[in-house]
């Protein structure tokens, strides 16, 4: 089981990705306020960018990056789609179509963490692919529309739930491509 290494905790990758959760404590704050709101979303995303490629340009991919990465995601994550439901920005029915790639991927990662088929084999959910960017681009789009254009938010929406479900049936089919004896 891997372990969070405070010496790789401060190496740049991992303070990039950290950097989201400031702007997680501040999107509350600025959401009334489209362009701020805006700026804030924009900057996470930059930071989800760099991080990963500040590793792979540093050689600086480690154990504590594939832990620190997502955490930070998914708090910047949900302190975004909890703000806009909180604020009406976003419809209830909004949050499985923003959520479809991680409603998708956590019955995988749970049976692979009870399953003694998967032992041996590492969860390759974390690393990105095709679908993976494209769910995460229009997942962004559609929070962009809930903030700034919301006559597309429902077309937004729907297009979220398309390509997180495309997502989330790629990584089980990774994964499961993975696992010893599988053809």
């Amino acid at each position: 089981m891997s372990t969070v290494s405070p010496r790789d905790l401060a190496l740049p990758p991992n303070l990039v990705s950290l950097a989201r959760l400031p702007l997680a404590a501040l999107f509350p704050i600025v959401a009334t306020q489209p362009a701020l709101a805006l700026t804030v979303l924009c900057c996470a995303g930059l930071t989800d960018v760099l991080d990963g490629w500040l590793a792979r340009r540093l050689d600086q991919v480690t154990p504590t990056g594939a832990i620190v990465d997502p955490i930070a995601d998914k708090v910047f994550a949900l302190t975004v789609v909890g703000t806009l439901l909180e604020g009406g920005a976003l419809p209830l029915w909004g949050i499985p179509a923003l959520l479809a790639r991680e409603l998708l991927e956590l019955p995988l990662a749970l049976w692979i963490a009870v399953s003694r088929r998967f032992q041996g084999t590492r969860l390759s959910t974390a690393s990105a692919n095709i679908p993976g960017k494209l769910a995460t681009v229009v997942q962004f789009a559609a929070v962009f529309a809930a903030i700034a254009l919301p006559s597309t938010l429902p077309a937004m929406l729907a297009a979220s739930a398309i390509a997180g479900a495309a997502a989330g049936v790629s990584y089980w089919a990774r994964q499961l491509r993975r696992v010893p004896g599988a053809a």
